[in-house]
């Protein structure tokens, strides 16, 4: 395994790094989350230039791009801010992935040119009020009716549902011997009528943030629905996988700057006659650090390879998303503590990264739920 990026992709991180130093420089970022108003300027602008388009084939406008191309660009936005990061990918994941590999002649002909050219967002319906790590527990119904189906339930932490032109709908339309059989994911116009949409007020991930949804006789046509009727759940597994690699290289990224800046303040910040970082209870931090950003950065391109080989399994994607998980927290926290009574104030960023970090081990699947899947890949 060669871990060199291609001269192409050397020059894709540098105009996407150009790019969004104009676009998304740190005031920007620290507005957005101050003011809880989602990035639009810079979200229109990587459309603009073309980067929604990265991992869609040419016949639809994109550059098929590679999964490790994925990772370099959720990598840097991340580094820039990481709600920026969580809108593109979900746009990616929910929309492009999903519609490109399950979706319908018809559907990628009328979806995918628009999400090139960045004209739609996308945001992703799972998790109930009472199935949360439990997910396939859940409740929403969609039933038949003449011509598509009838949608009632509940969702929450439906994150961009309020910015968003759809969502990708999990629902249950049968009964199955199994929680996971009766399933199906349903392409949904976030305008419909029926549907209630409800801010959630959350410690961090402020700008965009996260929301709880009502579905209340919800009437959708049978082209709504995207891949096969009461069969929904594996193709939901392999949404969650490519979640993974895209979260795990947006938190890699956010990581990154908390350390950075970290580093930076540790240079500067003297006492007792010197830099704090000469002590050796900050360098020591700083090391560490340093150390589990590697082999965080090393585990994202390592998976993205693995990936596009077709070997990634749900072993490797348990591992990786709690190991990015993990030391984003430990990362943020740490930079904190270095800052000091500096990190604990609002005016500093580092305080932004703590508290956006901290859904790092519990959203997209709890750090005790990834422990679980390795585990039983272990035979335990």
């Amino acid at each position: 395994m060669d871990y060199s990026f291609t001269p192409d992709q050397e020059t894709l991180r540098g105009h996407l790094t150009e790019l969004l130093d104009k676009v998304c420089p740190p005031e920007y970022a620290e507005r957005c989350d101050n003011d809880a108003t989602p990035p639009r300027e810079a979200f229109e602008a990587l459309a603009k230039h073309g980067w929604f388009g990265l991992i869609l084939p040419a016949e639809y406008g994109g550059t098929g791009g590679s999964a490790i191309d994925l990772a370099i660009l959720l990598e840097e936005t991340g580094r820039h801010f990481e709600e920026l990061a969580m809108w593109l990918f979900r746009t990616l994941t929910y929309g492009s992935y999903a519609v490109m590999t399950h979706g319908t002649r018809e559907q990628k002909a009328d979806l995918l040119p628009k999400l090139v050219r960045g004209e739609l967002s996308f945001c992703f319906a799972l998790t109930e009020p009472h199935s949360g790590s439990d997910a396939a527990a859940l409740t929403t119904r969609a039933a038949a009716v003449d011509g598509g189906y009838v949608i009632n339930g509940q969702k929450v932490f439906t994150s961009g549902m309020d910015i968003s032109d759809y969502c990708l709908l999990v629902a249950r339309t049968s009964t199955g011997a199994t929680k996971q059989q009766g399933i199906t994911n349903f392409l949904i116009d976030t305008r419909l009528p029926g549907i209630e949409v409800r801010k959630i007020k959350t410690l961090g991930q402020r700008a965009i943030g996260t929301t709880q949804v009502f579905y209340n006789d919800v009437k959708v046509p049978a082209s709504a629905v995207l891949g096969e009727v009461d069969h929904g759940w594996k193709a939901v597994d392999a949404y969650l996988w490519y979640e993974r690699l895209c979260l795990s290289a947006a938190r890699t990224g956010a990581a990154s700057s908390a350390f950075e800046y970290a580093l930076a303040y540790a240079k500067t910040r003297k006492q007792f006659g010197r830099p704090i970082g000469q002590f050796q209870a900050i360098s020591h931090k700083l090391a560490d650090m340093k150390m589990m950003l590697d082999i965080s950065r090393t585990m994202v391109y390592r998976f993205a390879w693995l990936m596009s080989e077709g070997k990634a399994t749900r072993h490797d994607a348990a591992v990786l998303k709690l190991y990015t998980g993990e030391t984003y927290k430990a990362v943020s926290d740490m930079g904190l503590q270095i800052l000091g009574g500096y990190g604990y104030c609002m005016e500093y960023p580092m305080q932004r990264f703590f508290r956006d970090s901290r859904l790092a081990t519990i959203g997209a699947g709890t750090s005790e739920i990834q422990r679980n899947i390795i585990a039983r890949g272990l035979g335990l």
